[in-house]
């Protein structure tokens, strides 16, 4: 092993000095960095650093180990040395991981062995796709072995053709050993086909070794059971969604202990994004949003007695806190992020209340730049709502300039929208680049209570339009908003609420650009692989005529309905691999643009998801972006 200042690292390879502020080139040269965990001794903090080569188009990862107490990151080769695996059973003699089985036929040459060369899909149901990849018959399951021996694992979901992990994003992170290492737990939506695309109903289940037996020890719960873990003392703990087809629902800490089971978050008006149990097993520690932001809570655990549950805030400020690591002594490690700054390593005391940045993988680089300034803002909704508004104002801003200013708007369509920091839809660049950016946090957005999170659903174009209109129309009131030059940009549901807003927006906006939108909510709904979502959030099928709130949804909330208002240029930018948002969505909003005379552009990425991942391909869509804006705004 050899020390090194992981900045110096990263320099190297950038030719950032005497640039002064963020570009596209320098955003994708920044070090990323992930924390895998504290050491065995928990004196040092893990973690990896990955960087991405445009050059190579790929990526390039290396791991490093770093004092809790601060000082200077060491490169390690092997992380096997320094952390404890977590797949290892307690007593260290098995070993728990997953891999794909091929279990339902699906391929013309499972049919017809003889036509091995035939190139053809079957399906009986739905689920033939998702995310960004088809249904070949494959799925995750979990197994065990030996863990000192070559010997066969044995599959605990054998000839079940269901996944776990779950897919698309599922990790190790969806199967643990019981605290005694006789039974293994791992999530799982037990549904398959056309069930399985209308459910959210993933549960934890037990597979005891002994017997081989699998029992469910979430049942009775519709939604989604996740994240499962044991405290300290042994009690399994798990976050849990209430109702089947409802992605977004409230996320709630459930706690079982003695056959009880306590829901720790209950009555706290919030959800929550992830969860630690302090070492003594008296307070779960989680991360949740609140007012723009993702911050630290802790909650106690009573157990069977009668003291009161009461769940803190206990950081506070212009900042996310994401990932929770572990602890040393009175310190809590997390990961944190600024619309400024990617993620850093940071330790947090919980008796001083005070912070210490740990990592510095970017800090040399950050130093290097004048960055932009955000603000919070508190705007007056049509309803009388106070919403918060982020507006994030160019390097060297000037009160007495005029600038051109863009709307964001927000994915999800209940994603927080806060402190976190993007490689794509960076407001630090954009606002380097000389625009100010409003970024409502409109209906829809947790962190300002489950009622102001719950409203967008089956209103996706109501309240939340007129949010958006608010906060562009509150910012436009200021000298240094250039009103002539006001933009409209968003992803995913946010593209949705650019084609929206193309249709109402009367003539506030001189362009627009929607990345993955959602243009026409009839097909959308026939061609969507997650179909619980649509009907969820639209309210129902368009053939169910007698359903007024989905017949809302099919017309007036529908961007197609609205293509005789467009009268701006519009961006429209596709993935080809995007089964969530088809491209389907994309060529009929960019056919209607064209044969409606508008200046338009469609900018299609093949090999892309509803992301842009390729470093080549995101460095492509970072310089149609600002080409676009430089030629109509």
């Amino acid at each position: 092993m050899k020390k090194v200042v992981v900045t110096t690292l990263i320099m190297m390879s950038l030719n950032a000095i005497g640039q002064n502020v963020m570009s596209p080139e320098l955003l994708w040269k920044l070090g990323r960095v992930t924390p895998l965990g504290l050491s065995k001794d928990e004196k040092n903090v893990v973690f990896k650093v990955t960087t991405p080569s445009v050059e190579e188009n790929k990526s390039h990862s290396k791991f490093y180990i770093l004092p809790v107490n601060g000082g200077n990151a060491t490169e390690i080769k092997d992380t096997k040395e320094v952390l404890t695996d977590k797949n290892i059973s307690p007593d260290g003699t098995l070993l728990v991981y997953n891999e794909e089985v091929k279990i339902d036929k699906v391929l013309g040459k499972d049919f017809y062995p003889n036509l091995d060369k035939s190139d053809v899909q079957i399906y009986d149901g739905l689920d033939y796709r998702h995310w960004d990849t088809w249904n070949e018959g494959k799925f995750n399951h979990v197994f065990y072995k030996n863990n000192n021996k070559e010997t066969a694992g044995i599959d605990i979901l054998k000839g079940e053709a269901f996944d776990s992990p779950q897919k698309p994003f599922g990790g190790d992170e969806d199967y643990i050993w019981s605290p005694n290492g006789k039974s293994i737990l791992y999530v799982c939506k037990k549904k398959a086909g056309t069930a399985y695309a209308i459910s959210t109903n993933t549960d934890i289940y037990e597979y005891n070794l002994e017997t081989q037996k699998t029992s469910n020890r979430t049942e009775g719960n519709l939604g989604y059971d996740t994240a499962p873990q044991f405290s300290p003392t042994g009690n399994l703990t798990w976050l849990q969604m209430k109702r089947d087809g409802y992605e977004a629902d409230k996320n709630d800490i459930i706690v079982e202990f003695k056959g009880i089971k306590t829901n720790l978050t209950a009555n706290w008006d919030g959800t929550v994004d992830n969860f630690m149990w302090s070492k003594d097993g008296k307070k779960v520690f989680f991360v949740a949003p609140v007012d723009g932001t993702k911050q630290l809570f802790e909650v106690n655990f009573p157990g069977l007695t009668k003291i009161a549950i009461q769940v803190r805030q206990l950081t506070n400020g212009d900042f996310d806190v994401s990932d929770l690591v572990g602890f040393s002594g009175d310190e809590i490690i997390v990961t944190r992020t600024d619309m400024n700054h990617a993620a850093e390593i940071f330790s947090y005391n919980l008796k001083k209340k005070t912070w210490k940045q740990l990592s510095n993988v970017n800090t040399e680089t950050y130093n290097t730049l004048t960055l932009s300034k955000t603000e919070k803002r508190y705007v007056t909704t049509t309803d009388g709502k106070k919403m918060l508004v982020w507006v994030i104002l160019p390097p060297n801003f000037d009160a007495t300039k005029k600038y051109p200013t863009l709307l964001f708007c927000q994915g999800g369509p209940q994603s927080a929208l806060t402190q976190s920091y993007s490689f794509r839809w960076n407001f630090s660049l954009m606002a380097a680049k000389g625009y100010i950016v409003v970024a409502p946090n409109r209906r829809g957005m947790p962190g300002h209570g489950v009622e102001w999170n719950e409203q967008i659903s089956k209103d996706w174009g109501g309240q939340v339009m007129d949010d958006y209109l608010s906060a562009i129309d509150d910012v436009s009131k200021e000298s240094y908003v250039d009103k002539s030059r006001l933009g409209c940009v968003g992803a995913s549901y946010g593209g949705y609420s650019v084609f929206y807003l193309a249709g109402i927006h009367k003539n506030r906006f001189k362009t627009f650009i929607a990345h993955d939108g959602v243009f026409n909510t009839q097909s959308m709904f026939g061609t969507t692989e997650e179909v619980f979502f649509n009907n969820w959030d639209f309210g129902g099928a368009y053939w169910e005529k007698d359903n007024a709130v989905a017949q809302k949804t099919y017309t007036t909330f529908n961007p197609a309905s609205l293509v005789q208002n467009w009268n701006k240029p519009i961006l429209i930018v596709q993935g080809g691999k995007d089964f969530r948002v088809p491209i389907g969505q994309s060529q009929e909003a960019f056919q209607a643009a064209q044969l409606r005379g508008l200046k338009s552009r469609l900018v299609y990425f093949p090999e892309e998801n509803h992301w842009v991942l390729k470093p080549q391909n995101a460095q492509v869509w970072q310089g149609e972006f600002f080409k676009w804006l430089n030629e109509t705004l």
